[in-house]
């Protein structure tokens, strides 16, 4: 009799916890959820790497174009995002920059795509975020009148660009004459 007592004590506690843990795997389905999710506008958000039920919550919620900034090798790559993406009914475009040498080519790739069709919902992603937020921070200045000093405050809060990435914004930003300098904007990390 102890025995199934027992039993009885242990099986709950173990559907409970499974049934939480259930629980919490859908509720981050949403794209809010999503790694590092910044909504910058109606039509421009960057993100880290969705899941296919993110991506789902993606469409559903009205974005048009998915566009991925990282390589898909990478271990945290979703495999086959580009037909997932397409079969959800979006556009995909796929920019693989390197994280240790961004390309001012790679943005130039970026803000030809992105001008095509202006209006076009948009996620833009990579892996955690940072090399999305930073293509998004300079589209945005470059592109949308968006002040430096307030789309600096919107990459800040994903990232402070390190050398490398700092360096690269800087260039793209000389090579469209603008200068990185802004009373708010922290260029290196604290």
């Amino acid at each position: 009799m102890n025995m199934i007592d027992l039993s009885r004590v242990i099986v709950v506690p173990v559907v409970g916890c499974f049934l939480f843990g259930a629980a919490d795997s859908a509720s981050a389905s949403g794209v809010e959820d999503i790694v590092n999710y910044v909504e910058y506008s109606a039509t421009l958000s960057s993100a880290g790497q969705p899941t296919a039920a993110q991506l789902e919550s993606v469409a559903d919620t009205g974005y048009e174009r998915v566009v991925f900034l990282a390589f898909s090798d990478h271990d945290e790559s979703l495999t086959n995002e580009d037909r997932l993406v397409k079969d959800l009914g979006m556009e995909y475009a796929h920019i693989p920059v390197d994280w240790d040498a961004p390309r001012n080519s790679d943005f130039r790739m970026f803000a030809g795509l992105m001008a095509r069709e202006p209006g076009k919902k948009t996620l833009v992603h990579c892996q955690v975020n940072f090399r999305a937020s930073t293509f998004s921070f300079l589209y945005r200045v470059l592109y949308l009148d968006v002040p430096l000093g307030l789309a600096k405050e919107d990459l800040n809060s994903v990232w402070v660009p390190n050398d490398t990435w700092r360096k690269f914004i800087f260039a793209v930003l000389e090579e469209n004459g603008l200068s990185p300098d802004c009373d708010t904007c922290l260029w290196e990390s604290g």
